[in-house]
Parts: structure tokens; C-alpha cells; sequence
């Protein structure tokens, strides 16, 4: 696993990233076919990727996934959404799963916000 990571954001999705590999070494299969449908979920289609990846930032903060929240932060910033954009989303989220989405969203969220902007620098 790589140890040079710039912030503790880059750290979960490098730690994500060697845990997957490991995963895929060990079963190819069910990785293939796990990553295939993954990905046709994620295409473009009548929902934006962009929207794509505000929902699973939902999902992933109101089932408290930590590893999911940064990565579907990331993606939400890779499909350009604003922070404005992310937060609205996080709002909505809260509205239906209540304080533990919002001490997500008010730690992990912003913070991976912050240091994703900074990696992009």
C-alpha cells in the first residue's frame, strides 16, 4: 500500500484502492462481473453522471460507508459538482437520515472536499 498519500483523503483512497486489488487477485471473477455492473450503473443515461454520483453520495452517507462517502465525494468533484451542489445534496440526505448523515457530512464530507480541491492544485 502506498504510504506518500498528501492528506488523509488521499490515504482512505489509496487504502481503498490495495484493498480492492487484493480483492480482485484473489477473486477475478466476482470482481469482473462486480465492476462490470458497476459500471453500467454509473454510465451516462437519462440521469447525469453527475447526479449519478450525488445519489451514491446520499446512499453512502446514510449508510455510513466511510470508504464510499470520500469516493463518491470524489467522484461528485470529478463529474464537477460544486461544493454548493454537494451540500445541497448532503441537506437532503439529512433530511432523511437524520444526525448520523449530518456528522458525516459535516466531518468527512467537508474535509474530503477541502483536501481533494487541494490534490487537484
Amino acid at each position: 500500500m502506498e504510504m506518500d498519500a498528501r492528506n488523509s483523503t488521499e490515504a482512505a483512497l489509496h487504502h481503498y484502492k490495495h484493498g480492492l486489488g487484493l480483492f480482485t487477485q484473489k477473486m477475478p471473477e466476482l470482481a469482473h462481473h462486480y465492476n462490470a455492473f458497476t459500471e453500467q450503473c454509473f454510465k451516462e443515461g437519462v440521469l447525469s453522471q453527475k447526479e449519478k454520483q450525488l445519489i451514491a453520495l446520499g446512499i453512502s452517507l446514510y449508510s455510513q460507508d466511510e470508504y464510499c462517502i470520500i469516493y463518491h465525494t470524489k467522484g461528485c468533484i470529478d463529474q464537477g459538482c460544486s461544493e454548493e451542489e454537494i451540500l445541497e445534496a448532503v441537506g437532503v440526505t439529512a433530511a432523511f437520515g437524520g444526525g448520523a448523515a449530518m456528522s458525516q457530512a459535516v466531518t468527512l464530507v467537508q474535509e474530503s472536499i477541502v483536501e481533494l480541491n487541494q490534490m487537484k492544485q
